[in-house]
């Protein structure tokens, strides 16, 4: 019998089923060619995933235009027919071996730190990002720039970019596509507060301030149809804010879970600290099954979950559906057969930027 039998047990994410419940954490690794493209080195990374049995990998975060996206240096793209053939190659090795790969779906904002088609960023506000991270970990220097506050049409623009992306992924071989919603991207900018000053229709209380997101989610989901699975990756915290949380806690939660999970996707997927704490104080909730709670639709949980006790204790509570492993997939590329087979699982001892 297998030991932890909830990890082990198959899903569906739509149309899509998955062999277990273990995902690979979407990670930024800078190894794409300068011009965008999956290069051989990222077939072996994502390849090496799916030979050790997880059920379902997401992409590094991958820019949608060839304007305002990019985040970083050598970030794949997903904007030309090259760069969905050089996709086309690492979803083809990722299916030889069972697995499933879905394509993070990213625009910077304001955060980007190495941008080669323009010198400028947007943002819903010009409003300086805070910068108390360590910029040169992706290539960055010195301070962030103000970004320009964007435009109605540029809005607009970007709607259509996400849209055409995830087509393209579509037609790259990609099981579905993870909207980048987080970790203070543009998305996040939108949904945040002190980030969004803006006095439209976009701007203002929380549920204005998910109108741009929800667009985003519509768009996508017209042009893929409703068999292709569509995500979105949510978080408190910020890159470059990494102790934010939600102004108005589990009311805020109640609000954003359950408008996201109207507009039409398929999960949400939750980055946090640690995904079996409190989402707001020292106790209550955590921040999964609240999701779970508001949304109605399956939730992946992702945050110092190495330990597969803490991963299925999430799944046995009902408190996720799915979880997701970052470092603890970098130390064990085959985390999913070490734990169905009993095996010790190596600590990650190293630099996050890592291959496999």
């Amino acid at each position: 019998m297998v030991q932890f039998q909830n990890l082990f047990t198959n899903f569906h994410l739509n149309s899509l089923r998955l062999n277990n419940r273990i995902v690979l954490s979407p990670m930024t690794r800078m190894i794409a060619s300068e011009d965008g493209l999956a290069t051989e080195i990222m077939n072996r990374y994502y390849a090496n995933f799916a030979k050790g049995k997880f059920g379902l990998l997401i992409t590094e975060g991958t820019y949608i235009d060839e304007s305002y996206s990019q985040a970083y240096l050598n970030q794949p793209g997903i904007v030309n027919e090259d760069q969905v053939q050089a996709w086309n190659k690492v979803t083809n090795a990722v299916h030889l071996h069972g697995s499933k790969i879905i394509c993070q779906l990213l625009h910077s904002g304001a955060l980007s730190q190495g941008n080669r088609y323009v010198n400028e960023t947007i943002a819903p506000s010009a409003i300086k990002p805070i910068t108390n991270t360590d910029l040169a970990s992706y290539g960055g220097t010195g301070e962030f720039p103000v970004p320009k506050e964007m435009s109605k049409e540029e809005m607009n623009e970007v709607v259509k970019s996400f849209a055409n992306s995830a087509l393209r992924a579509k037609q790259a071989g990609f099981d579905g596509v993870e909207i980048h919603g987080a970790n203070g991207y543009l998305l996040d900018q939108f949904l945040t507060d002190y980030t969004n000053q803006r006095t439209d229709e976009y701007g203002g209380s929380v549920e204005r301030r998910l109108r741009f997101p929800i667009e985003v989610i519509q768009a996508i989901r017209d042009v893929v149809g409703s068999d292709f699975v569509v995500g979105i990756r949510l978080s408190q915290s910020k890159g470059n804010n990494y102790y934010h949380k939600w102004m108005n806690g589990e009311k805020d939660a109640e609000v954003i879970f359950s408008s996201i999970g109207k507009a039409g996707v398929d999960y949400i997927h939750l980055n946090e600290y640690d995904a079996t704490l409190p989402a707001f104080n020292n106790v209550g909730p955590t921040l999964a099954s609240l999701a779970k709670k508001y949304s109605g639709i399956p939730v992946i949980a992702c945050g110092k979950l190495e330990d597969p006790k803490k991963g299925e204790t999430l799944l046995l509570n009902e408190e996720a559906d799915l979880i997701a492993l970052g470092k603890g997939a970098l130390a064990n590329p085959d985390w999913p057969k070490r734990v169905v087979e009993g095996n010790e699982l190596k600590p990650f001892i190293g630099d996050f930027s890592i291959l496999v």
